[in-house]
């Protein structure tokens, strides 16, 4: 038996995810679903391993005082109710992305986290992936010198094909285009360029193409930001591009750039300036939940928890972030788009 026991709520592509990584921990292990399908706990419990009890009553399973943590794996409308709900309960939580598809939501959260005193991962695991890392590891090593102009674009056409369509293409239920993908590119950029935002201007729009056509909110948008330290980025939320699935960094400082998976640096003398060097490194080049990297996000959110530290990276304040950008470029696309 591991330390610590993991409630899931919700059962679908994400959650299946949770579960995997969550069991391959060294500290904890799910022992609780909590779905509206009526899952059989035997069946389930096969199906994953170990003892797990399925639920159909949220309130019940959180009450149960052997759980330890409550993953959030639901519809995101849901994500923010659940969540004050579990805290309230003394659970920590791991929560899907995005956290709420309010602001206000997200400051009554954070309001019943801070007084419940639980701990808090939220899943922009791609901080964790080999790909910001690396990319990390050479901005820390001055690699790149002082950046002042970064790109991160987030291209990944979510249609029909896709099981998260059919509730995706809802405003009510996904938000915008950013909550619902792209907030993984904004949370990147402030990963990469470490100030405080001092502006956004943003605008919107959407694809004619009969599937696209279906979303209730504009389906790609592009944000300027402009940071306190002088610095610019740009971050486009494309979720309805037809074309494989492409995370795209481009980072220029004073001393070098990165690009995707090649960088040059004018650190390293023997590099060839009119040539770009290769970074071996995995990259983020799917969409598939199965292939992020949850398992060394939720090792440390557990091992964290065990020492009694916040989490590093992904906890609810590195979130609430990226959060306020996101609507904040969000509101300017809609002003925008009103002129």
């Amino acid at each position: 038996m591991k330390k610590y026991n993991v409630g899931i709520v919700g059962y679908s592509w994400a959650a299946g995810a949770h579960i995997d990584a969550i069991n391959r921990t060294s500290l904890a292990q799910v022992t609780a679903i909590c779905s509206s399908r009526g899952l059989d706990s035997k069946e389930i419990s096969a199906r994953h391993g170990g003892n797990i009890r399925c639920y159909e009553d949220y309130s019940e399973m959180i009450a149960n005082p052997d759980i330890h943590v409550v993953s959030i794996c639901s519809y995101p409308a849901l994500h923010a109710k659940q969540a004050i709900m579990a805290a309230r309960a003394g659970k920590n939580l791991i929560i899907e992305k995005p956290i709420a598809l309010t602001w206000e939501d997200c400051l009554a959260l954070e309001k019943a986290v801070k007084e419940a005193g639980v701990k808090t991962c939220v899943c922009f695991e791609c901080r964790f992936s080999g790909q910001l890392q690396t990319v990390k590891s050479l901005i820390e090593q001055g690699l790149l010198g002082k950046i002042h102009y970064a790109e991160v674009d987030y291209y990944h056409g979510i249609g029909p094909s896709y099981g998260q369509y059919r509730w995706n293409i809802k405003k009510e239920e996904a938000g915008s285009s950013l909550l619902s993908a792209g907030c993984h590119a904004m949370d990147a950029l402030l990963y990469c360029i470490d100030s405080e935002v001092d502006a956004v201007h943003s605008y919107s729009t959407g694809s004619s193409h009969a599937d696209f056509a279906k979303y209730e909110y504009p389906t790609s948008s592009v944000s300027i930001i402009k940071f306190k330290n002088g610095a610019v980025g740009k971050v486009a939320s494309v979720i309805d591009c037809l074309q494989p699935y492409y995370f795209h960094f481009h980072l220029v400082g004073s001393e070098g750039s990165l690009l995707d998976n090649k960088f040059y640096s004018t650190k390293i003398k023997e590099l060839n300036k009119n040539k770009w060097s290769d970074l071996s490194m995995k990259l983020l080049d799917s969409g598939d939940v199965s292939d992020h990297p949850y398992l060394h996000q939720f090792e440390a959110f557990f091992k964290a928890m065990d020492e009694g530290r916040e989490m590093p990276l992904t906890s609810l304040a590195d979130a609430m972030k990226t959060h306020e950008l996101i609507f904040a470029a969000d509101k300017s696309a809609e002003e925008n788009n009103l002129k």
